[in-house]
Formats: structure tokens, C-alpha cells, sequence
């Protein structure tokens, strides 16, 4: 249990550690933590009266969890250590795959929510309707499963959902036979396992856009019948959720035009959240891609270029690094290439810099158009430079 521990999270700004240090803390622990950078996920973590320290000096007699950024510079338990111990503590759903994790996750903590269950949830984007991305109740505990790092083969839930399994991470799997291996030896161990592929979408009408999403309801609805609530119950609530931060959020609208944000940053996500902005855009279809990663945008160039295709009006930023060091030729000029051979005459533009892409589109836009801002980097600073444009 967590009663009396002392808990210091190295890192504790990023998504995932800032939702397992409220958990914990919600849990009797003691906790507090440290970041190299001001993160929208450390002013929660202050108004939860948690110490945020402005130094990266740790308290003797700590223990520390160590995010996947600070791994190979400060000792301590990793992340997956850290979140398989949580999952052990209390009856659990690990959500897992390459796209949908938080909505999904967010979909079901929000129903549990909504029906006074209680639930403790750790997931990697904000919830408006819930007020965060993490809670430390008395109910089942829901989270997200990430195989990027291979943590979910340490996690044994009651129920797991695999949304979809594709390559994804090329810096850490060979080969998608590596990856599906990883997904049916973690499988194996767990008692109720619901593959959201298998399901036929949901029919009824939700509040967040595309089949992608009714799709991951129909997972939802499947994990939630487990735990005990019934279809006819979750359902009617289900309809009500309004999404996750940065998955298809509505950032403003100016001058006529709609400004979105999404976390997409594989080519299938892309693909599914423009078919989900054509299915109301009144005109036009206008985004700004950061590439995130250079091995995936090494790997996969072309196929971001396909989907990209589906826009009317493209402007690619240059690479968003994360943890790895840049590789010779690997810029996102690749994707421009990719995206002129997939559509010749398409209008795309290489802007290295994205402020300098969200400038272009703001002038490029007009009445009844939408623009998209997707990546998982920082590109969502630049919605706001575009609404500003508009303005």
C-alpha cells in the first residue's frame, strides 16, 4: 500500500508521472516531484498541495520514480515499475494500442464518474468534464497501457483493451512481429481481454466526431458491462462525453474560421481525425503537421504524406525531437516530398518553423474553413498564433 511512503517523481510535469503522482498522493502517500520545464500538468499538481520543487535535488529518504526522459540520468524505479505496483493495488482496465488510449480511457472514467462508481484514473490528457487527467478514487482504476517503452508487459489487470496494434515506435521494435508479441504475451495474462477491432462501432450519436471514436466507444461500453454496468446505463452518458485535451479540441473560432488541435502523430490517426473534420467542414480543410519523432518520421514519410493528401491546404514544421538525437537527412521536408508525390499540385508548404506555418495558414484561410494544428510535440502553441492572425 501507499500509506506513509514518501514518493519523488523525477519528471513529474510530463502526462503520465503527473497523473501517478495525484493518484498516489489521493492514496496516502506522500508525494512531490521535479521538472526541467513549466508544464500546463504541474499548476493541478500545486492546487493539490503536492511539492513541486524548483531544483532537481531529490530529499534523502525518498523513494524516486523516474519518467522515461530523465531514465538514463537519475536512479531510481522507472515509470512502468511504478504504474504495474498502482495497477496491483486495485481492480484495474489498462487501455491500450497505438491510437485512441486516452480517449477510450476518458471515456470510460468519465461514465464511472457520471454513475457515482468512484474511479481512480491515471490517463495522458486532460478531461475537462472531469476536471484533470487523474483521480485517486475508491472504484475501478482505469488507465492507459503504453507499449512505446514495453510497459504494459509488466501491468496484470482485470480487463485489458487492445484498440489496435501498429508499429509505431521503430527506435524500439525491430519489426511488427516483435510488437505483436509483446501484445499476446502481455494478453495471456490477463482474464478479460476485449479487442476493440473485433466490435462493430456504436450507432448512436456522440459528442466527439468520427468512426474512429465510435469505435472506441464500443470498446468502452465492453469494459464498462464488464465492471457491471449495463449498456442501457452507460450509454445515455456515454453520448454526453465531450473528449479529451488535444484530441480533436475546438481551440477558437475568428474571422469565420475553426481552429482545432489534435494529439495525432501516426499516420493512421492523421487520416482518422481529418475524415472526422470532413465530415463537418463547411469548406476548406487546412493543417499545420509537426512530425514527432525522427525515427518515425524516417520510417514513415510516405505514409504521412498519403494522409496528409486528404487536406486542401498543408503547411509541415521541421521534426519535434522528444528523446531522440536528429538524424542526417531526416527533416520534415520528407513528409513535403511524400505529400507532392502522393498529390501532385497540392498546396503545401516547408515551414521549418511552426509559428512561422501558423502565420501562412491564418493568411491562406478564409470564411467557413477549418485548420487543424496536429503533432504530439508543441505544436499546439501555434492554435493560438492562428486564431490571433484571424483575429
Amino acid at each position: 500500500m501507499l500509506e506513509g511512503r514518501r514518493l519523488w517523481f523525477v519528471g513529474i510535469g510530463g502526462a503520465g508521472l503527473s497523473a501517478y503522482a495525484t493518484v498516489a498522493s489521493d492514496w496516502g502517500a506522500t508525494v512531490g516531484g521535479w521538472d526541467r520545464v513549466e508544464t500546463p500538468y504541474l499548476e493541478p499538481l500545486r492546487r493539490h498541495e503536492l511539492v513541486v520543487a524548483p531544483e532537481p535535488v531529490v530529499p534523502d529518504g525518498w523513494e524516486v520514480v523516474v519518467s522515461t526522459a530523465f531514465a538514463q540520468k537519475v536512479p531510481g524505479r522507472s515509470r512502468a515499475e511504478f504504474l504495474a505496483e498502482l495497477v496491483s493495488l486495485r481492480d484495474s482496465i489498462v487501455v491500450s494500442g497505438a491510437h485512441g488510449k486516452t480517449t477510450t480511457s476518458g471515456m470510460i472514467a468519465f461514465v464511472l464518474d457520471r454513475l457515482g462508481r468512484d474511479p481512480a484514473y491515471a490517463i495522458g490528457g486532460e478531461l475537462p468534464q472531469l476536471g484533470g487527467n487523474a483521480h485517486g478514487g475508491r472504484g475501478w482504476f482505469v488507465v492507459e497501457g503504453d507499449e512505446s517503452d514495453r510497459t504494459i508487459a509488466s501491468l496484470r489487470p482485470q480487463v485489458a483493451i487492445v484498440l489496435n496494434v501498429e508499429l509505431d515506435h521503430h527506435s524500439e521494435f525491430a519489426s511488427r512481429a516483435e510488437l505483436d508479441r509483446l501484445f499476446d504475451e502481455w494478453t495471456a495474462h490477463v482474464p478479460r481481454v476485449i479487442r476493440a477491432e473485433e466490435l462493430e462501432p456504436v450507432e448512436f450519436e456522440l459528442a466527439v466526431p468520427g468512426r474512429h471514436n465510435r469505435r472506441n466507444a464500443a470498446a468502452a461500453l465492453a469494459a464498462l458491462a464488464h465492471v457491471g454496468v449495463v449498456r442501457d446505463e452507460a450509454a445515455p452518458v456515454l453520448a454526453q462525453f465531450a473528449g479529451a485535451g488535444r484530441r480533436f479540441e475546438l481551440r477558437g473560432r475568428a474571422g469565420g474560421v475553426s481552429v482545432y488541435d489534435d494529439y495525432a502523430h501516426h499516420p493512421a490517426e492523421i487520416a482518422a481525425t481529418l475524415e472526422a473534420a470532413r465530415s463537418f467542414a463547411s469548406r476548406r480543410l487546412l493543417v499545420l503537421f509537426q512530425p514527432h519523432l525522427y525515427s518515425r518520421t524516417e520510417h514513415l514519410a510516405r505514409e504521412f504524406g498519403r494522409a496528409l493528401a486528404r487536406a486542401d491546404v498543408v503547411a509541415v514544421a521541421d521534426v519535434y525531437a522528444a528523446r531522440e538525437e536528429p538524424r542526417p537527412g531526416v527533416s520534415g521536408k520528407l513528409v513535403v516530398d511524400a505529400l507532392a508525390e502522393a498529390r501532385p499540385g497540392a498546396k503545401v508548404a516547408w515551414m521549418p518553423r511552426a509559428a512561422d506555418g501558423a502565420r501562412w495558414l491564418a493568411q491562406e484561410a478564409r470564411e467557413g474553413d477549418v485548420v487543424l494544428t496536429v503533432g504530439a510535440g508543441d505544436v499546439d502553441a501555434a492554435a493560438a498564433l492562428i486564431l490571433d492572425a484571424l483575429a
